[in-house]
């Protein structure tokens, strides 16, 4: 039995994270094994790993759509997808863990101990200092001469980090060897180790008191200990990585990254960059529709509480690009590109760029800021001036320069563009985009496309454009409720467990949850995702061609409750009918009666 542990994470936190999570737990129960999962989304986290049991575990497990701090599971084997594959091919994941656990114990065992990650010296000469003259026995690998690499890393990364470095560079050169050294630290690695200089190592050390990925290392021997260990002991340290047992012969299945089934470069960084936007536009939303509830000019008297509601929601709205901006730019270059992303994204919206501004000033902040760290060379000493003093100042020169005079004009008259284009839609036009929206919330059921429309409909909410989210929400309902339905019409087209399960699918639509649709999209594809998308279609281009505005990004039918929230109600309400019963006949349709239902 393995013991692991898992972060699940996406961007609203609410259903793949927690469904992810599930079907984990239920995977692994299954098979044996022992897991605890943390949930985080927009909300904060939910059942957050306690450090021992962090500590106990012999595998991470991230199924993350959004950036996590990993730095909690250094010397952790993990293993890395999104939270649609964990749901879709949780068996194939748990046994990707397990199997990393294993090798990381065949590999580490001889060399460190788990508990204090201190290397275990068992030989008779473990007590001599690092320092020592030339050792008395030769290195235990078959060839007398090789390559080594390494990583070392510290919390900073100014002092230990390339202290070690240079340890391990001395020691290694001492016994012959060539050795490549990467270092790690706030303002990210400096001399990354290439694919090719791992494949010809001889073994691999880290020397680390934070967070480094083992898995591009896998089928190399591996000695990890702390940065102090290598600096103090670099002698010893060589010395005992080069006396691993060669790796087992089980590596080969274990690639590096099998399990990204989804883009995980700006797809995933804009994707981080909406989950840290959502709660100011949610917070926005609903304190602007609850500002109308005395009247829709009762905010133009000053001093009034319609006036301080109004005053509230348009801070968070102000602050909704810079969000955007800033932690789209910290997914790309970590803490560094806060300071240039924020700054880009508030220049966009004084452009008046919108949230197409915010996302070019968050690219623009991330990967120019991790150009320059990765150009920048500083005298060791210095290099803590990078992360508080040189990174910031360059990094938010450049942005503010090209937002300014390059990049803010042009995207402000696109952003223009679309938003009288949107505004002025109307009739057959406003239909199509409802169609199209629709669609798309529903063909992948919160996978990349289905995030790419409620992100196409966040994004407008900032520049006072509501009638796309509206249609985006409606959509995403229609799917889950329309199945429950279709399990109540039709019983014979479903097994007994799905008639059950579509009481929870309806309760999941009705909160705005996708994803409730997924267990039986996953079950017949071929007829089930056709009808939704229909259904979907249908409920968007409804919502399109009334007009329906909606505030809110999230909520379901609950939002209904708030006045203003949604106008207007009842054509609204007629497009979640409308795309419900489409999505059942469709079903009805399309999905042939089982001979053995009851």
């Amino acid at each position: 039995m393995a013991k692991l542990v898992a972060v699940t994470a996406c961007p609203t936190g609410i259903a793949h994270t927690f469904m992810a999570a599930e079907a984990l737990r239920r995977v692994a129960d299954l098979k044996g094994h022992e897991l605890s999962v943390e949930s985080r989304g927009a909300e904060g986290v939910r059942t957050p790993l306690d450090e021992a049991v962090v500590a106990q575990a012999d595998a991470v497990i991230l199924a993350t759509d959004i950036t996590v701090d990993e730095s909690r599971f250094q010397g952790k084997p993990l293993v890395r997808t999104s939270t649609a594959v964990a749901i879709r091919d949780t068996e194939r994941i748990i046994d990707e863990a397990v199997a990393r656990a294993t090798l990381h114990r065949k590999t580490a065992e001889p060399s460190t101990d788990a508990t204090s990650r201190k290397p275990v010296a068992p030989e008779p000469e473990a007590p001599r200092r690092a320092d020592t003259s030339a050792p008395t026995r030769t290195p235990p690998p078959s060839t007398p001469m090789g390559t080594l690499v390494a990583v070392t890393a510290c919390p900073t990364g100014i002092a230990h980090t390339f202290m070690a470095a240079e340890a391990l560079t001395r020691a290694a050169r001492a016994r012959g060897y060539a050795i490549r050294v990467e270092t790690q630290g706030s303002v990210g690695a400096k001399n990354t180790l290439t694919s090719e200089e791992i494949a010809q190592a001889d073994a691999v050390i880290i020397g680390a008191d934070t967070h480094v990925s083992t898995e591009r290392f896998a089928g190399k021997r591996l000695l990890q200990t702390s940065v102090g260990e290598a600096l103090k002991q670099a002698d010893r340290v060589v010395e005992q990585a080069l006396a691993l047992p060669p790796p087992s012969g089980s590596t080969p299945s274990l690639p590096a990254a099998p399990v990204r089934a989804e883009p995980t470069g700006a797809y995933k960084h804009l994707l981080t960059g909406v989950s840290f936007m959502l709660p100011f536009v949610v917070a926005g939303g609903l304190l602007l529709a609850l500002s109308f509830v005395f009247g829709i000019d009762a905010y133009k008297q000053p001093g009034t509480l319609p006036a301080a509601l109004k005053g509230i929601g348009d801070a968070a709205f102000a602050l909704m690009v810079p969000a955007l901006a800033g932690y789209l730019a910290y997914s790309i270059a970590d803490r560094p590109g806060l300071a240039p992303g924020f700054i880009g994204g508030m220049l966009a919206n004084q452009l008046d760029a919108g949230f197409l501004g915010g996302i070019a000033a968050g690219f623009l902040g991330g990967y120019v800021t991790r150009l320059l760290r990765d150009r920048i060379r500083l005298p060791a000493n210095l290099e803590g001036l990078k992360p508080v003093l040189v990174l910031p100042l360059l990094s938010a020169l450049i942005v503010g320069l090209l937002m300014t005079y390059v990049i803010g004009a042009p995207v402000a008259a696109l952003m223009g563009a679309l938003t009288r284009f949107l505004h002025g839609l109307s009739g057959t036009n406003a239909v199509l985009l409802g169609l199209l929206l629709g669609a798309m919330m529903a063909v992948d059921t919160g996978g990349p496309i289905n995030k790419a429309a409620y992100a196409f409909g966040v994004g407008l909410l900032g520049s006072n454009t509501f009638t796309p989210m509206a249609a985006v929400m409606v959509a995403g309902m229609t799917p889950p409720l329309g199945i429950a339905l279709a399990t109540v019409v039709s019983k014979r087209r479903f097994t007994l467990q799905e008639r059950e399960a579509g009481k929870a699918a309806a309760v999941l639509g009705l909160a705005f949850i996708t994803e409730g649709a997924i267990p039986y999209a996953a079950r017949d594809p071929l007829r089930v995702i056709p009808a939704m998308a229909f259904g979907s279609a249908v409920a968007g281009a409804v919502s399109m061609g009334f007009g329906c505005a909606l505030r809110a990004p999230h909520g379901g039918v609950f939002v209904f409750a708030i006045p203003n929230a949604v106008q207007p109600l009842g054509p609204y309400v007629l497009a979640l009918v409308a795309g419900t019963l489409a999505t059942t006949l469709a079903l009805v349709v399309l999905k042939r009666p089982l001979p053995d239902a009851g």
